[in-house]
């Protein structure tokens, strides 16, 4: 009487994993698709690059708006692995050059940081819940995998943040790896947190002091502090 009970939820249950393996493997493949057409075309016709300064021209225009408009496009970018660095130079020039290059700064390392990390949990997201079911048979098969997965259960927090801090760790890459893993999303959070502001604060500098440069060129201006400032963003950016 037990088997038969069962039965019934049993062949329920089945169209509804299939539709919902169906749908994952559909996500998967048009993110995927399209990661492909981002990488290839930044190595050959380069559309998505020329896109990006328009946007931030528009930006330069329209401050207000662009700052929320930023972090939407920048979130974006992280899980299409559309490289960050030049929208956060760009963020660091344009805001600059708009609103001058205090209040410049601080708004464009207010919007990477926002978008930045809002672009990483949904990546890890998108990993963990596409990806994680497959990779986890791995852990069985590889003993080395299943020991990293161990150490970023239990101390993840500690070693994303050393990850993100590494300059030779690609941004995007790290995660959807990290979403395949046992790390707990909150500690992935806050890891995010405190590891992307150096690097964010950094490259927003960097693109600020180029700003400065180009107005400090075109107005004559040889200020001390001006030029020093821009030393030190490039200094500390390389």
């Amino acid at each position: 009487m037990a088997t038969s009970a069962t039965a019934p939820s049993e062949v329920a249950t089945t169209p509804t994993s299939k539709r919902s393996l169906l749908i994952k493997i559909s996500v998967g493949l048009i993110i995927v698709g399209f990661i492909i057409y981002v990488i290839v075309d930044l190595t050959t016709t380069q559309h998505t690059r020329r896109i990006i300064a328009d946007f931030l021209d528009w930006i330069g225009e329209n401050p207000a708006a662009g700052v929320f408009a930023f972090i939407g496009v920048y979130a974006m970018a992280n899980i299409f692995f559309i490289p960050g660095t030049i929208l956060t130079l760009g963020a660091g020039f344009v805001f600059a050059n708009a609103l001058g290059l205090g209040v410049g700064i601080f708004l464009a390392t207010v919007a990477v940081f926002f978008g930045a990390l809002l672009g990483s949990c949904a990546a890890f997201l998108i990993g963990r819940y596409l990806l994680r079911d497959c990779v986890s048979n791995l852990t069985k098969k590889y003993v080395i995998f299943e020991a990293i997965d161990v150490a970023m259960e239990d101390k993840g927090l500690r070693i994303i943040v050393l990850l993100r801090l590494s300059p030779l760790v690609p941004y995007n890459v790290l995660n959807y790896v990290c979403g395949v893993t046992s790390v707990s999303f909150r500690d992935y959070a806050i890891a995010g947190m405190i590891g992307i502001i150096p690097g964010c604060f950094l490259y927003v500098l960097l693109g600020s002091s180029a700003g400065s440069m180009v107005e400090s060129s075109s107005s004559g201006d040889n200020s001390t502090v001006r030029i020093v400032s821009i030393v030190v963003g490039v200094v500390f950016a390389i």
